[in-house]
């Protein structure tokens, strides 16, 4: 027993080595040129498809057969699918096209995925994918919408496609930018996560926040002390809230952007900001 336990941490030890060898002499090709070897690429999509199905478990689905739900969900598909997804007769933009692993066309997602499942993962997003947690732009109903949509894909053809999400058709989708409620309390853990889906960490150090070092804006390490916004509102909750969503009403010139931040998350991000003491 001594033996083989000895035989299995050195055959262990000699593949993390073998492992870290390879990491750090930058055998692998991560170029967007070339695409995953198919191991790789079938190892990826394998974990994605088993934690989707166990994540999604528990979601309970609405009815998806309502035909103002399926005209809302049309209109944030051709406003947020399309670029990187494409439909019937029309190609993913330049980006989606150029994208690895690539997002390809949902027309079969319906064959591929339950209701609940393609809800999971349009809320929720897919790590290293380029796919967004759209629980952060759109809400909930939206994201059930977009599902209801996709149901339907299969059946389209290309006109029928362009007559319900066309570039021609009025309206848009609203989204969480344009929403003036915050159903719930400010909660900080929230927040946590909400800074990474409104890309502040790509250009602050945030405590708590996974991200690359940058050196783009300055750290946010101790600004629920601090006594100025910006150097010049009070920093209490509601106007680090309205810096979070205006930046430039509060300071015109400001090299913060504006990120069409939500209510909601605005809040929530308030919260955990002032938990960086």
């Amino acid at each position: 027993m001594k033996t083989a336990l000895l035989t299995l941490g050195g055959a262990l030890a000699a593949g993390a080595m073998a492992a870290a060898c390879f990491v750090w002499a930058g055998v692998y090709d991560i170029s967007a040129n070339e695409a995953h070897t198919q191991p790789v690429h079938s190892l990826l999509e394998l974990t994605m498809h088993r934690s989707v199905k166990r994540h999604a478990a528990g979601i309970a689905t609405p009815r998806l057969d309502d035909e103002a739900l399926i005209a809302r969900g049309a209109l944030c598909f051709r406003d947020h699918c399309v670029q990187c997804h494409g439909g019937p007769g029309v190609a993913q933009g330049g980006i989606g096209r150029s994208m690895q692993p690539l997002p390809g066309p949902l027309v079969d997602a319906p064959q591929h995925w339950k209701p609940r499942e393609l809800y999971w993962i349009t809320r929720n997003g897919i790590k290293m994918s380029g796919m967004p947690a759209w629980q952060h732009r759109l809400a909930d109903d939206e994201l059930w919408a977009v599902v209801a949509f996709m149901q339907r894909l299969p059946a389209l053809t290309a006109a029928d496609f362009v007559s319900q999400a066309g570039p021609q058709l009025p309206g848009r989708c609203q989204g969480l930018a344009d929403a003036p409620a915050m159903p719930l309390a400010p909660d900080a853990e929230r927040g946590r996560r909400a800074l990474t889906q409104h890309a502040c960490s790509a250009c602050h150090r945030i405590p708590g926040v996974t991200g690359s070092p940058v050196q783009v804006g300055p750290p946010l390490a101790g600004i629920g002390r601090r006594t100025l916004i910006a150097g010049r509102v009070p920093n209490t909750p509601e106007q680090l809230q309205r810096w979070i969503r205006e930046p430039q009403h509060l300071k015109p010139g400001t090299a913060m952007p504006d990120l069409e931040v939500g209510a909601q998350d605005a809040a929530d991000i308030a919260a955990y900001l002032t938990t960086l003491r």
